[in-house]
């Protein structure tokens, strides 16, 4: 799965840190998530899309393999 929550946070001028204290969990866990090695659930997925007021499609893509 790919996502942009790199460029979101980039937009907001939100670190890592900032963005999981949000949706209320760890920096290694946002990381995970930006690198591609960890697929959030939907409620996090959700949360992340609503600090960003954007449709969580906007952030989260599948792909071909998924």
């Amino acid at each position: 799965m790919k996502n942009t929550i790199k460029v979101e946070r980039a937009r907001k001028n939100m670190t890592q840190q900032d963005l999981a204290e949000k949706v209320n969990v760890s920096r290694q866990t946002i990381n995970s998530i930006e690198a591609g090695k960890y697929v959030p659930s939907t409620v996090l997925a959700l949360k992340i899309a609503r600090v960003f007021g954007v449709a969580m499609e906007a952030i989260f893509e599948l792909e071909e393999g998924d």
